[in-house]
């Protein structure tokens, strides 16, 4: 079978936890790394789930970004559903 080198780019800090955990699985990177390319292969997707955080979606950017810009305007706005409900935890 012929093989060919593949280069990656990661984390100098993420690389060697990596390899921590792979020697004491018992395999090198290149064969972790294998491992986890037959897989993808076999079963046609990658192996495990993908999600992403909901907190970083664009609406609470969004009301991130504004939070921040009040904050250094020295301003604040709230809705009167953040007004009452500050009222009803009094």
């Amino acid at each position: 079978m012929a093989q060919t080198n593949v280069n990656i780019r990661m984390d100098d800090t993420v690389k060697r936890q990596f390899d921590v955990v792979c020697n004491e699985l018992g395999l090198n990177m290149s064969t972790a790394f294998n491992i986890f390319a037959k897989a993808v292969v076999r079963q046609n997707k990658i192996p495990f789930e993908l999600s992403l955080d909901p907190f970083y979606n664009e609406f609470n950017q969004k009301r991130l970004r504004d939070a921040i810009a009040n904050r250094d305007n020295n301003t604040v706005t709230k809705t009167m559903a953040e007004l009452e409900a500050m009222a009803d935890n009094e």
